[in-house]
């Protein structure tokens, strides 16, 4: 039954893309989300096995294609594309006609009856959309959006002494601005030689078969495990920012035009900068303190931090210098986590907060 939700869903997802692509190269405009939900009954007589699946979950598959184009409008970037079986990561929703029992650890779903699960936490609120998926390994999760009525955390003010610099790097993940530094675990790097051996037995197994499914779902296991290791890292290290700190100073970064240099591109995408910084942010958010950006284009690195001299001819290969104005040696890197936050500083200074 949940595959039958993912087929149906994927299905309605295709066929409302496709009109709306019809209908905008027949006539310039495109057709609505309301007009798509209209035309589902007849498309439900024409296709009758639609019918045993939750009719609220068809209409969320048009909801989030809806979702994609507003995202494509807004961001310039991502069109809608068709959705194909073979993506290992198949999910559908369910807004509202659901029920969890917490005593028999059960889940009642609309079309498919009452599911065991292993449940997280429990909860208070109001429950909103529930959302069923599967990932490559083959588990499935339920993911229940709450809301539980609770005010946001008002903004702690913030002054220079309770203000961390972080830079982001690669030897080190990152450096503060009081001089830590903190090692990165390159999960990706640990397991390479594994993940070159199972990728190779995945490309010698005839397609179709078994054996290629076996292979694919080791491949699919160790990129879970390597997933699993990096949110873990990331997550403890920033609630430990968040915790120790009233405001931190991020800069940022281009990673997509840093992803085009084919030496670093690997290091890059293994360190995953920007899910480390949106978890900065949320948690930030939720206890009321400040993510501090600056922009991708100020010279923290090349700053002297105490005098203020700029050094031009620095390399990516000077990992440390002294200052011919003032004397002092700086580490490249923590001197880019102090001038981070002194940039950060100033400019919440000048706009006035």
């Amino acid at each position: 039954m949940f595959f039958q939700h993912f087929g149906a869903c994927r299905f309605i997802y295709n066929w409302g893309l496709g009109n709306k692509l019809r209908t905008y190269k027949s006539n310039g405009e495109s057709i609505s989300r309301f007009v798509l939900n209209k035309m589902l009954p007849d498309l439900k007589s024409e296709h009758t096995w639609l019918n045993d699946i939750n009719s609220q979950s068809l209409q969320g598959a048009i909801l989030n294609l809806e979702n994609a184009f507003t995202r494509f409008f807004r961001e310039k970037k991502g069109f809608p594309n068709f959705k194909s079986r073979k993506n290992p990561v198949q999910s559908f929703s369910v807004p509202q006609g659901y029920k969890v029992d917490f005593e028999i650890q059960k889940i009642r779903l609309p079309k498919i009856g009452w599911v065991k699960i292993k449940l997280h936490r429990r909860y208070n609120g109001i429950e909103k959309t529930a959302t069923v998926s599967v990932t490559p390994t083959g588990k499935f999760f339920i993911s229940i959006l709450i809301d539980d009525g609770q005010k946001q955390t008002p903004t702690q003010h913030f002054s220079e002494n309770t203000t961390v610099g972080v830079d982001l790097g690669i030897k080190d993940f990152a450096i503060l601005s009081n001089g830590e530094m903190i090692d990165n675990p390159r999960n990706l790097k640990k397991s390479i030689s594994q993940m070159k051996v199972l990728q190779r037995r995945l490309s010698r197994k005839q397609k179709g078969s078994k054996n290629r499914n076996k292979a694919k779902k080791a491949v699919a296991k160790l990129h879970e495990k390597i997933h699993n290791q990096r949110n873990d890292f990331q997550h403890k290290l920033s609630f430990r920012l968040v915790c120790e700190n009233q405001a931190i100073a991020v800069e940022t970064l281009n990673v997509e035009g840093m992803l085009k240099n084919h030496k670093l591109a690997q290091h890059i995408a293994d360190a995953s900068w920007s899910s480390f910084v949106t978890k900065l942010e949320y948690k930030a958010q939720r206890q009321g303190k400040t993510v501090l950006r600056i922009g991708q284009f100020e010279p923290s690195t090349k700053i002297c931090s105490e005098c203020g001299y700029y050094n031009q001819d620095l390399t990516l290969a000077n990992r440390d210098w002294i200052c011919p104005d003032c004397g002092i040696h700086h580490d490249r890197d923590i001197n880019a986590a102090i001038n981070i936050r002194k940039f950060a500083l100033d400019r919440q200074n000048l706009i006035g907060i």
